[in-house]
């Protein structure tokens, strides 16, 4: 029961992170007519949708992503669709027609009242809202969609993804309830009921551009989303077993001077201070999981003896991953000539995100030019007990794991750490200066910021098997 619970809250959250922004036009198009004939259906469709979807993203298979991926099109055209029908109804009907009229008549039958008609188109947008919705995956939806994935799609993981979903649509009512209050007395005492129904529309079609291109995860990583992952890690560590971090991957307490000023947010200054920080947590496991390699022939472990390694678990639509992507990018272009060897390991999150096609087009569009392992069967991710987006492993040239980094932040430290590597390695010349990047959103400049969790909640074993936990791994 606390799993669900914990579920539902980091739903409610949702309206306060930024991955909602997308999907608001959406749901604010009918804000001023009748909750349970408008707003209700449309809310339960998406939960229901965005929670089908998600389990099923679980399953893998080649299938499932097409379908998505078919559905998000279509989703797209039939919001787009809606968008023009409020903003130019008679126009729209004249140049369309007679698509753009049907639009308008499922819009009308609403406003007429039929109760049948209204109900059943509202449950239809909101089938089509659940499509296009992506949140932020913060601490606790991080976990839940790990924990899909790693365990499989089950009637267990639909309820506590559909406990998410209803988490948000909860907080969305209230949002709806007020919003359309709030808009009810404008049109009454202002008149601008035709103005506000162009605004929703031009909003609308904003949102659907702005997924359809893939903008909107640009623009959502310019926004810091610290205030809600905060809350969601203090659900999380109030209810997890302070004895399991380190046994599951999570940042462990540090034993030295050194490792206790990096933590507290300073980062260290001498070549002695970040020896003392660098432990051997174990050879690097092997990369065979992948299911195709970009920019690069398969590599292993074996293979990459004699280089230094860091290997960046991320994903392309994590806001978190985005931000942590220039440094990580800036490092392998100033580093790779010294013996560093940059690996991204891409582990989907939803869906469209297990698409190669689409690892590839972004890959591009965010200029990562160095190898992309494509996991999506979480083995690599499995292979090294990882728990978070992102999440960064440096490994000696000897192939042992001398340092981990999860989240944002620390980047100098960060750093620091290659360029011990690499003298360690034999590297001449290695430079001290640390790069200059230009940081995005809340996570820059931050000491540390948790990325996206995935692992640590009671109920949900690390690896992915969704149980009762009472303590430790």
């Amino acid at each position: 029961m606390l799993i669900i619970i914990l579920a539902y809250l980091g739903g409610v959250l949702t309206i306060a992170s930024p991955c909602i922004l997308p999907v608001l036009p959406f749901v604010f198009a009918r804000s001023d007519q009748s909750f349970v004939r408008s707003g209700l259906p449309l809310l339960a469709g998406m939960a229901l949708t965005f929670s089908l979807v998600a389990t099923l993203a679980a399953v893998g298979g080649g299938w499932v992503v097409s379908a998505n991926q078919y559905g998000r099109w279509l989703a797209l055209a039939l919001m787009a669709l809606f968008g023009v029908t409020l903003l130019l109804p008679r126009l729209a009907d004249r140049v369309m027609h007679p698509l753009v009229s049907a639009g308008n008549r499922m819009n009308d039958r609403l406003a007429a009242g039929g109760k049948q008609a209204s109900m059943g188109s509202s449950l239809l947008l909101g089938v089509a809202t659940g499509l296009l919705w992506a949140p932020c995956a913060g601490p606790i939806l991080g976990l839940l969609l790990t924990g899909a994935a790693l365990q499989g799609a089950s009637i267990g993981t639909t309820l506590l993804l559909l406990a998410y979903a209803v988490g948000a649509a909860t907080s969305l009512t209230l949002a709806l309830l007020i919003g359309g209050k709030v808009f009810t007395m404008m049109k009454r005492s202002l008149g601008a009921g035709e103005w506000i129904r162009r605004g929703i529309g031009v909003a609308m079609l904003a949102g659907v551009a702005a997924i359809a291109l893939g903008l909107d995860t640009g623009v959502l990583a310019q926004i810091s989303t610290a205030s809600t992952s905060g809350i969601e890690q203090k659900l999380l560590d109030r209810f997890t077993p302070s004895d399991s971090h380190g046994a599951t991957g999570a940042p462990t307490a540090p034993t030295t001077p050194a490792a206790t000023a990096a933590q507290n947010g300073a980062a260290p200054q001498t070549v002695a201070d970040i020896s003392a920080m660098l432990t051997d947590n174990g050879p690097m496991p092997s990369l065979d999981g992948a299911v195709q390699w970009l920019n690069s022939p398969p590599l292993t472990a074996a293979a990459l003896r004699g280089k230094v390694v860091l290997v960046d678990f991320w994903t392309y639509s994590c806001i978190n991953c985005l931000r942590a992507l220039p440094y990580v990018k800036a490092w392998a272009a100033k580093y790779h000539d010294q013996g560093l060897v940059v690996i991204g390991v891409h582990a989907p999150e939803f869906a469209f995100e297990r698409d190669i096609n689409n690892v590839t087009r972004q890959a591009d569009k965010l200029g990562v030019t160095y190898p992309i392992a494509i996991d999506n069967n979480y083995r690599i991710w499995r292979a090294f007990n990882n728990q978070y987006w992102p999440a960064h492993y440096f490994i000696d040239a000897t192939g042992e794991i001398r340092y981990e980094h999860f989240g944002e932040g620390e980047y100098a430290q960060s750093e620091q750490v290659i360029q011990q590597l690499l003298r360690e390695a034999g590297a001449r010349n290695v430079t001290t200066a640390i790069s200059q990047v230009q940081g995005q959103g809340g996570g820059a400049g931050r000491r540390r910021s948790a990325g996206y969790f995935a692992g640590n909640l009671p109920g949900i074993h690390a690896g992915g098997e969704f149980r009762l936990r009472t303590g430790g791994k």
